[in-house]
């Protein structure tokens, strides 16, 4: 398998938010940085900007610092048919032809720190134009894009062979290349777009991107996410010689579900036993407190390649001494560079025995920019109660680290997470690890077969299951959950198991803090 070279990481939070006047004089410099060519905005054009549409102004922050930035207006699609410049749209930058009840979002520019340029940051904003634009119910989104690499080609191609080569992957452009990977298409080329853009050679692409969601003003609007990307890493233990080594391992896969543009992405429980193969020998008790010590790089690492990848990483479990007590926890690291902790509740006879491992006592319900999940590591997800509780308290996706020796085991994992994705009306994605690791006491085989389940119900795929990946194999599956089908099963299902609950007879009684709730 080969692992990619490491790569530089953006550690830190990662903040999306509406740009202000007071802003000018950043998004001015990394307009010069960005198109040296070009005249930035003036200070006139930029307040003008702000005050005809403030929410679709949109920037975003890394440690508390702009780096990005982009404009959009609203217009109507049909009134720009005889003229499609860039001055004639945004009447000369000063927005005079906005409207603010436009059918179209109209995007003028979108400009990365060229320091920030790979790491993804234009897909954040493109996604946050998309969601505005289903959140204010219009038809599209259109923009003119540049194609600042035709001037290399100029004097062979037309602009128009230049975008069909692009097109075919047989040429790359920054801007064109990106607008095709978000979902855009291309409707025509514009001529004399920019005359003052000179590495376009005045060209630009006519681009659009449709919402789905959209409906005529009488219909209520659609604006939840309906499809989540999951992937589940069934990952390979192995020898290792230090944790350089084991970083380029975890970024290789998540660099994979990034490129697949995955929401979320799941590894095993326990998968940084691994780095106690290059430790040295100790009893099990021992070796287990002192992968305390990686606690701090671990966290740094996975916080910084949630950023890089703009993907949420639920990663598996690890060993940490906390209080001067050992507890297995996973980790959730969010893409705006936040992390929250979900500790294992039930602990296994042999990790009592071989580490000495405590319980913890709170079952979390996270939110994220996909709505809300849980976590139960491996043995939790076999008493039913936990994952009740977390479909009560809103959670539609459980993710359920395990870490199995043979096929009994695992089969304990995989029966109770397909009963807690029926009984609660849910998605449950697993997954474990494979290989061996001979040196390690009470780790020394694995097996998994990783899954990603769904209810039972005509709706689903049949026999419940979505996706299962091959025993033994180091692979990845993943899978677009569809989150209206998951709520209108709730709703309208054959059976509706959460509605039917008889709590006249049965009840769950749980301690948040001091407080015992019954639901």
């Amino acid at each position: 398998m080969e692992i990619p070279e490491k790569k530089e990481i953006i550690n830190g939070k990662i903040t999306l938010r509406l740009l202000q006047k007071e802003d000018y004089e950043t998004v001015k410099n990394i307009q010069l940085m960005c198109f040296p060519e070009m005249k930035p905005w003036t200070c006139q054009q930029w307040n003008a900007v702000i005050e005809r549409f403030p929410e679709g102004q949109i920037g975003i922050e890394v440690n508390s610092k702009l780096v990005a930035s982009s404009c959009s207006m609203r217009i109507f699609f049909d009134e720009f048919t005889n003229n499609n410049s860039w001055n004639s749209i945004t009447g000369n930058g000063m927005l005079t032809t906005h409207m603010k009840n436009g059918d179209t979002l109209y995007g003028i520019e979108i400009m990365v720190d060229p320091d920030y340029q790979n790491y993804k940051l234009s897909r954040r904003i493109y996604n946050a134009r998309k969601q505005l634009v289903k959140d204010k119910n219009m038809k599209r989104i259109v923009v003119g894009g540049r194609i600042p690499n035709y001037y290399k080609h100029c004097d062979t191609m037309s602009a128009k062979e230049y975008v069909e080569q692009v097109i075919d992957k047989k040429v790359s452009d920054p801007v064109l290349t990106m607008q095709l990977s978000n979902g855009f298409k291309l409707k025509r080329i514009i001529k004399d777009y920019l005359p003052n853009d000179k590495e376009s050679c005045g060209y630009a692409t006519f681009m659009e991107w449709v919402n789905l969601d959209y409906l005529p003003a009488d219909f209520q609007v659609q604006t939840i996410n309906q499809y989540v990307r999951v992937c589940a890493i069934q990952y390979k233990m192995r020898l290792i010689k230090d944790f350089a080594e084991f970083e380029k391992h975890c970024e290789y896969f998540i660099d994979v579900a990034s490129d697949y543009r995955c929401d979320f992405v799941l590894f095993p429980e326990l998968f940084t036993m691994q780095l106690m193969t290059f430790m040295p020998e100790n009893r099990p008790g021992k070796a287990a407190r002192l992968l305390t010590q990686f606690t701090e790089q671990f966290i740094t690492l996975f916080t910084g390649l949630a950023v890089r990848y703009n993907v949420n990483i639920i990663g598996g479990s690890h060993l940490t001494v906390e209080d001067d007590e050992l507890y297995n926890i996973s980790y959730l690291f969010r893409r705006d560079g936040t992390y929250e902790k979900q500790y294992k509740l039930h602990i296994t006879p042999h990790e009592k025995k071989w580490w000495g491992v405590k319980p913890g006592n709170k079952l979390e319900v996270f939110d994220t920019d996909c709505g809300k999940i849980s976590i139960l590591i491996c043995y939790d997800v076999e008493f039913p109660e936990l994952a009740r509780l977390a479909a009560l308290k809103g959670a539609r996706i459980l993710f359920v680290p395990y870490n199995t020796d043979e096929r009994r085991a695992y089969l304990r994992v995989r029966y109770c997470s397909q009963a807690r994705a029926i009984e609660n009306q849910l998605y449950v994605v697993l997954t474990g690890c494979v290989g061996n690791l001979p040196q390690v006491d009470n780790m020394d085989i694995h097996y998994s077969e990783a899954a990603i389940l769904t209810p039972s119900d005509t709706e689903f795929q049949w026999e419940a299951v979505a996706a299962v990946a091959q025993p033994g194999d180091e692979t990845v599956i993943f899978q677009d959950l569809d989150m209206q089908l998951l709520k209108r099963n709730i709703e309208y299902g054959s059976v509706q198991l959460l509605k039917d609950r008889r709590t006249d007879l049965y009840s769950i009684h749980f301690k948040d803090g001091d407080e015992t709730i019954i639901v």
